[in-house]
């Protein structure tokens, strides 16, 4: 299902569980997919855009990803609206002090961004860094998403 944002479309699939997936990218429809599912999920996220929503109540469904991949993502989900983590206080988050790149390459693979928020997460030293495996596009995205939830003003 294809959906008009203020940051472009955006596309989700689901199957008869939950979501599974957001994409930017155009993504192919399954012929199993749960209309009543999809149906929320863009209520929520225009509703999200709207400035009416700070949390996403639809249910997921997660078929992908290494266990270490999952426990970032429900790390993720803990981020509250407006708020920030940095790559390092998410590895802390998940046990894994080390793994700063790792929690990178998960935010990477999050197969439902906005709805685990990868967004959130920023470097160290407070800079904006890639979203989307896209570096220019994502962080330009990224800072959108920041602005809506407050945590940047429009001028910033």
């Amino acid at each position: 299902m294809k959906i008009k944002t203020i940051i472009g479309d955006i596309w989700m699939a689901a199957d008869n569980c939950g979501l599974t997936s957001v994409s930017f990218q155009p993504i192919v429809e399954g012929e199993q997919a749960n209309q009543e599912i999809l149906l929320l999920g863009k209520k929520q996220l225009q509703e999200y855009f709207r400035g009416e929503r700070q949390s996403f109540d639809v249910p997921l469904s997660i078929n992908r990803g290494t266990i270490f991949q999952r426990k970032v993502w429900r790390a993720l989900q803990a981020i509250p609206f407006g708020e920030i983590r940095s790559y390092k206080e998410v590895a802390i988050a998940v046990s894994s002090p080390k793994a700063v790149r790792a929690i990178g390459q998960a935010n990477r693979t999050n197969p439902l961004p906005i709805l685990i928020p990868c967004h959130r997460v920023i470097g160290q030293n407070g800079q904006l860094t890639g979203y989307m495996g896209n570096i220019e596009e994502g962080i330009a995205i990224k800072r959108q998403l920041l602005v809506l939830e407050g945590y940047f003003s429009e001028n910033e």
